[in-house]
């Protein structure tokens, strides 16, 4: 419906080379000021491109998102509950990041990034590498890890509203879910000399969303060796694990 649309320039790929080269291909065929990046399975509603615009005004910021929902929120337990993630995820993390003009991470589903910005930045982002071969994920921490280390902020719009589809079995949530722990342990590392310079609070919000989960898996393996070795019940590790988890 848009193949002849002057205002609009499909670009057809001759494979799929994954998001970050598809995402590189049209970052340097654009030519606007502002580049806004959707993921194929979100819907934006109609007034984000001017809301998240109106944010880009200031030339400090360079990279804004817009609060995230699950399209699919009425599906299952599962989306149900993704949905609760999402909001908490956006409207306390995002919100609170964004106080100091540092979102850790500009998600994908619906992120607009100043063209100038990345144009400095593309070297770099295309060029990651992760054990030795090119990186094929993280592409949404890792670009906006390189905006904050370039010395610019980044930024949360809360009534910019997109909606996208996420998963409905619990497989499929785990494989994304362990995508994306991976691009956070990765990517906080490669930023972790910025954040002294961002703020305390930033510090220790991005220090505990990593011990957080390292602390449970080492608890959970404790309260399991004790329970094999010892023939002992670890009430106390499971306790603890519940009340954190309430």
């Amino acid at each position: 419906s848009y193949a002849h649309d002057p205002r609009v320039s499909v670009i057809l790929l001759p494979s799929n080379v994954g998001k970050r080269k598809a995402q590189i291909a049209a970052i340097r065929r654009s030519f606007g000021d502002l580049v806004l990046n959707v993921d194929s399975d979100t819907e934006i509603a109609s007034d984000v491109v001017s809301k998240l615009a109106r944010k880009m005004q200031d030339p400090a910021v360079g990279a804004a998102m817009g609060q995230l929902t699950a399209s699919n929120r009425n599906d299952s337990w599962l989306t149900g509950l993704i949905d609760m993630e999402y909001w908490l995820a956006c409207n306390e993390e995002r919100a609170a990041q964004t106080r100091f003009g540092a979102v850790m991470c500009c998600c994908g589903p619906c992120a607009m990034y100043r063209r100038s910005a990345l144009m400095l930045l593309l070297d770099q982002y295309e060029t990651q590498f992760f054990r030795g071969k090119p990186s094929d994920f993280g592409e949404d921490r890792h670009l906006t890890i390189l905006m904050l280390k370039a010395g610019f902020r980044t930024e949360y719009v809360p009534d910019a509203i997109a909606a996208t589809v996420v998963p409905d079995k619990l497989l499929p949530y785990l494989r994304q879910q362990l995508r994306w722990a991976r691009s956070t342990y990765r990517d906080t590392l490669l930023g972790l000399h910025l954040l002294p310079g961002l703020d305390r609070y930033l510090t220790l919000d991005v220090l505990g969303q990593n011990l957080g989960p390292l602390l449970l898996a080492i608890s959970s393996i404790a309260a399991l060796a004790q329970l094999a070795l010892t023939d002992s019940v670890p009430w106390w590790t499971g306790l603890t694990i519940v009340a954190m988890t309430m």
